[in-house]
């Protein structure tokens, strides 16, 4: 009860993978030690005897003492949480600690119990976070993006740089902010304020006497993008400080920290990669740099954005989950010159994971396609929106609970342009999103065509390139 109440705090607060690492390391080091430690090892507990009264547990253990499975399990949560959040985990180490201690003081546990149980729990927490890097099998799946050299600022003399003080932002990073204003002292900073767009901001700086040479960003993927494609229409190379929840972008280029970014910056180490051009019928193109979807994502995001002022954003994403699930529809598409009905589309910029539906961040940088996943109605509402999952492992999970979608559904392919024919879904359009911007095409027309395209090289991005183990 204690640390699933604490795991339930966290994901309020926006530490969803602390809390989640927490909690899967709790379970299977409790396993290890109460199913199988005990039984392999055994021992009997103090004797009451050698204990005060007012020490004793109201109800003392009858099982086997070694290892202490509170101990292991304390040492477990607190060990995981703190590899995803160094200051939660700081935090619950006291409390791990009492747990620990506890066990002692009402004599339910010898010293080499505690002992063994604590090592045991941090061990468990330890591999979890080693495996995926050292076992799991990773390569690349599509290009790394062409290096290329660009201007090195030191001091950011030459920078200006957006900053989106509403993007959410990722609870186990410092702010980057303060980490850009401390390396990059001579960089302009503009927050952009209440009803201000980030077009006006950037038009504003190209108009002085002296314009930037480079242009930063400071937020979320919406953002990111948002910036790129006035990078582009300027002809300046873009500098991404991860600052939003889930920076897929950033990630994908591999600045993953606002540090990488500046460092980047200031060895002049860039990347040239693919982007995406996305447009409804009379409408201007924009610049898209992970994906464009219809259908079962964007109606959730809608749905998440009314409730983040009261929910937060975890909260409100979990809200929103169970109102999507009464209210899902297929949505009536025309694909290749056919007609098909389908829960969503995800079209990404190059190459994606190919285990997945929801196609949130590109693995390609250079690929020169578009990766598009089309879920096909048919099948349970409940496996529908299991495919918005977008981590390999809890799909894997799913798949095996037979809750994700019947590989027969999922239609993929690469194209380097598809044009989507959209039609009404009762009385309305579905919605478009793209990095994770919402669009609500015109109602005047029953169906509207969304343009979609790969524009190889078509961006200049800060970056020493990502990780080729993946």
């Amino acid at each position: 009860m204690l640390w699933f109440g604490i795991a339930a705090v966290l994901m309020l607060l926006g530490r969803g993978p602390a809390a989640r690492r927490g909690v899967t390391s709790l379970m299977i080091a409790s396993i290890l030690a109460n199913l199988v430690g005990k039984r392999v090892f055994g021992g009997d507990r103090q004797l009451l005897e050698d204990i005060p009264v007012g020490r004793r547990l109201h109800k003392h253990p009858t099982s086997p003492s070694f290892p202490s499975g509170h101990s292991a399990s304390a040492a477990a949560f607190a060990t995981g949480v703190a590899l995803e959040a160094p200051a939660a985990g700081a935090l619950i180490a006291p409390l791990a600690g009492g747990v620990a201690y506890s066990r002692l003081h009402t004599g339910a546990h010898w010293l080499s119990d505690v002992v063994g149980g604590v090592a045991l729990g941090a061990a468990v927490a330890g591999l979890l976070y080693a495996l995926p890097r050292r076992l799991v099998p990773r390569h690349a799946i599509g290009g790394l993006g062409t290096p290329l050299a660009l201007p090195a600022i030191e001091d950011g003399d030459g920078l200006f740089l957006v900053a989106n003080s509403r993007s959410g932002r990722h609870v186990a990073r410092r702010d980057p902010l303060r980490i850009v204003q401390r390396r990059l002292p001579r960089a302009r900073v503009h927050l952009l304020k209440e009803g201000e767009t980030a077009e006006q901001a950037v038009a504003a700086a190209l108009a002085r006497p002296t314009p930037p040479t480079v242009l930063g960003v400071c937020g979320g993927d919406g953002t990111v993008s948002a910036l790129a494609g006035l990078a582009r229409r300027a002809g300046l190379p873009l500098l991404v400080v991860p600052g939003g929840t889930f920076n897929h972008f950033a990630r994908a280029t591999g600045a993953v920290t606002a540090d990488e970014a500046i460092d980047a910056l200031q060895a002049g180490a860039g990347l040239s990669v693919d982007v995406a051009e996305a447009f409804l019928d009379g409408d201007d193109p924009i610049t898209v740099l992970n994906t464009v979807s219809v259908g079962i994502y964007p109606d959730f995001v809608a749905l998440r954005l009314r409730l983040e002022d009261r929910w937060t954003k975890w909260g409100a994403s979990l809200v929103a989950a169970g109102q999507l699930f009464g209210r899902l529809r297929p949505i009536p598409i025309g694909i290749d010159g056919r007609s098909a009905r389908a829960w969503s589309v995800f079209v990404a910029v190059d190459r994606n994971d190919p285990r997945l539906v929801s196609t949130m961040q590109r693995r390609g940088l250079d690929d020169r396609v578009l990766d598009v996943r089309v879920l096909h109605a048919g099948g349970s509402r409940l496996r529908a929106v299991g495919s918005l999952v977008f981590g390999r492992r809890t799909s894997a999970v799913l798949r095996a609970l037979r809750l994700m979608p019947a590989r027969s559904r999922i239609e993929s392919f690469t194209t380097p342009a598809l044009d989507l024919t959209l039609r009404a879904r009762g009385d309305e359009l579905p919605r478009v999103a793209h990095d994770g911007e919402l669009e609500r095409p015109s109602p005047s027309a029953p169906s509207v065509v969304l343009h979609v395209r790969v524009i190889p090289d078509g961006l200049q991005v800060y970056s020493k390139g990502p990780d080729p183990e993946g």
